[in-house]
């Protein structure tokens, strides 16, 4: 007989007729759920809970798909590029303070500044929100158009004096 670590790695005593399981014996299903696969004709009931169920699906519109994986990379890519987009706003603000203290009352730039680091990530949140039944290549192009709108120009240029 094998080691108890060797049968983690091991096909063997997958006919065990232990690990049967009895369909008749199992606990009914919650409210709203449907069994499928072999053996789900055994666990349905007899009381048409299934067929109300199936009907407010015909009525209704069908549940909207959800990401593929592409676009789930590609939105977390985005969502990555956001967050260097704030953080830029916010190293390049920094760098800015003592030149818009000339300029700007210190509560102004304050106020300004935050809008700046926050405006990524409301853009991100806008686009996901707004775009959710709308096609894969809108909510990408949108999201594409706002990195490159939100650039911070003060971290960009840095290195230029003005």
């Amino acid at each position: 007989m094998a080691r108890p670590d060797d049968d983690a790695l091991a096909w063997e005593g997958d006919d065990d007729p232990t690990l049967a399981v009895n369909p008749a014996a199992a606990a009914p299903l919650p409210e709203g759920y449907r069994a499928v696969g072999r053996g789900s004709e055994k666990l349905e009931g007899s009381d048409g809970a299934d067929a109300a169920s199936d009907e407010s699906l015909v009525d209704g519109a069908a549940p909207a798909p959800g990401m593929s994986n592409a676009t789930l990379v590609g939105v977390g890519v985005f969502a990555g590029v956001y967050l260097l987009l704030s953080l830029g706003w916010l190293l390049g603000a920094g760098r800015l303070q003592l030149i818009a203290q000339l300029f700007l009352d210190p509560v102004a730039f304050q106020v300004t500044m935050w809008m700046a680091v926050l405006a990524p990530p409301i853009w991100f949140a806008t686009v996901f929100l707004l775009t959710r039944s709308s096609r894969t290549w809108v909510r990408l192009s949108l999201l594409a158009a706002g990195a490159v709108l939100l650039v911070p120009w003060p971290f960009v240029l840095a290195g230029v004096t003005l």
